[in-house]
């Protein structure tokens, strides 16, 4: 029987940056799923803010952006009119990716596919997990070959990165609660011409919404529309350019023509999510966790920031003794999270396409006279597109949120997304990238002799970084609530998230967090 510290099931976005992030902690994992081959359809194609960040610790972040489209414009059509409305412009100082990334679905999963490969990690294709049985201190697998016969391998831990259909769920016996939308979809990557290049483009109309977002590989445009309530289509009917064209005309009126289609296909939408995301050694994130329409672009990003919470949290326990509430820890944090993403894509969805008279009159006739004064108001624009962007995630009810003594009143608190900002030479980002906890030192050299600071860098865990307050360094100083010649020590975890936060002077606090949760 072979033997793996962690198997991932499933190999999307989600389980590639989970196995990415447990093998940059030396964690040995196995890959693992049921189909031949990788997405070549766009799919998902958003990529947020927040997600850059944390795939940035696995150096991929500057391929996939070189490769993308940053869009800051929407260009809304309503009852003929047009108006461009700014996407991105406020609220996002201290990112280094101030922008919503279009990019295909197919060329993420690419990048992240070659990033484990060159890590000396294959992921194994046409296995699939047909069983799961715990055992004392993990369980036992049961994976079937496509091309021979079954296997079992003995697990510490797996994790179902395997999608709403999740495997690992089902045998788990977690279950999953909620119900699936009404409405048929349209979804396709082709040309069009009839729109301005660049922005994304949003039909506002009684029926509902039609969009066209830039794409630009393999196709320019990415397609997505309602059907008529009365269509009664079922989703795995054959596509022709012809019903996509017909439905285009009754959104545009005729603006907009199609052409060149690579991929169409009819899909229905769930909003569903696990009523637990642990069984035991088993555990879900992604889609096999949450599932919701995708206004605002929260899925996937969702999901590989599932995959970045949990992965540390995994390494951590199977190379240290720390306190188990640390795994724990993953659902208190992310379950939240999707709860409020289902809330928030739930009510969006349901506004954009209810076909009552009152939607119908608020989407064409409310919502063209009130949007200017809405998107007037800097504060209002600034916190939706910093809760889009997902910098707003933070953990502060967390067991792992600690405020120390002295702990400034400014800046992010424990449980808060580091910001980014500008330091001599690097950025906060960069400086705290490298897996593992980075230990943050603000105030004079004299406030942490080198007899303090020593005991402090734990062998290959914690990473020790002085803020001296040069004149370079004000703006993160700033941020991070530190006043310039005061002591103060942030302790950043390995997902970005501040973990302890303390005033100078007294390290008693930091101490015995460091033997709680690192071991």
């Amino acid at each position: 029987m072979d033997s793996v510290e962690v198997l991932v099931v499933g190999a999307g976005p989600t389980g590639l940056a989970m196995a990415g992030q447990l093998a940059a902690f030396g964690v040995r994992v196995r890959v693992v799923d049921r189909a031949l081959d990788r997405v070549h359809e766009s799919r998902a194609l958003g990529i947020q803010p927040r997600t850059l960040e944390v795939l940035a610790g696995l150096g991929v972040t500057d391929e996939l952006v070189s490769l993308g489209n940053r869009a800051v414009r929407l260009c809304l059509h309503v009852r003929g009119r047009q108006r461009m409305v700014p996407l991105f412009d406020l609220g996002l100082h201290d990112t280094a990716y101030p922008y919503l990334l279009f990019l295909s679905q197919a060329e993420t999963e690419r990048i992240l596919g070659e990033h484990l490969t060159a890590a000396g990690i294959g992921v194994e294709r046409g296995v699939e997990l047909v069983g799961l049985d715990r055992t004392g201190d993990g369980a036992v697998a049961t994976l079937r070959h496509r091309d021979g016969p079954a296997e079992q391998v003995s697990a510490r831990y797996v994790v179902g990165c395997d999608g709403a259909h999740s495997t690992v769920r089902h045998l788990a016996g977690i279950r999953f609660e909620g119900a699936a939308y009404p409405q048929t979809f349209v979804l396709a990557d082709l040309e069009a011409d009839g729109v301005t290049a660049g922005p994304a483009h949003a039909f506002l109309a009684e029926r509902g919404l039609f969009l066209l977002f830039p794409l630009g590989h393999p196709a320019t445009w990415r397609l997505l529309a309602i059907r008529p309530p009365d269509d009664r289509t079922p989703p795995d009917a054959p596509l022709t350019l012809t019903e996509v064209q017909a439905l285009a005309d009754t959104y545009t009126g005729g603006a907009v023509r199609l052409r060149d289609p690579v991929w169409m296909t009819n899909f229905r939408l769930h909003h569903r999510a696990a009523t637990r995301y642990r069984s035991g050694p088993c555990y879900l994130a992604g889609d096999a966790a949450h599932i919701h329409s995708p206004a605002g672009g929260q899925g996937m990003n969702t999901g590989i920031q599932d995959a970045v919470n949990l992965g540390w949290k995994l390494a951590h326990t199977l190379q240290s003794s720390p306190d188990p509430a640390l795994l724990d820890s993953y659902e208190a944090e992310r379950a939240p999270v999707g709860r409020l993403v289902l809330r928030l894509t739930d009510r969006t969805f349901t506004a954009v396409t209810s076909t009552s008279p009152l939607a119908r009159f608020a989407r064409t006739r409310i919502a063209p006279a009130v949007l200017p004064t809405v998107l007037a108001a800097r504060g209002v624009r600034a916190t939706a597109f910093r809760t889009v962007a997902e910098l707003n995630i933070r953990y502060r009810r967390s067991p792992l949120s600690v405020q120390g003594p002295g702990a400034p009143r400014r800046g992010p608190r424990a449980g808060d997304r580091l910001p980014d900002a500008p330091l001599a030479g690097t950025t906060l980002h960069r400086l705290t990238a490298p897996p593992g906890w980075h230990l943050l030192l603000g105030g004079p050299p004299a406030a942490w002799p080198e007899e303090v600071v020593t005991p402090l860098r734990r062998a290959g865990q914690v990473t020790v970084h002085r803020l001296p307050g040069a004149a370079e360094d004000r703006v993160a100083l700033r941020r991070l609530g530190l006043a310039p010649g005061v002591a103060g020590l942030l302790l950043v975890r390995p997902d970005g998230h501040l973990g302890y936060r303390s005033g100078g002077g007294d390290l008693t606090g930091l101490a015995a967090y460091l033997r709680r949760w690192l071991g």
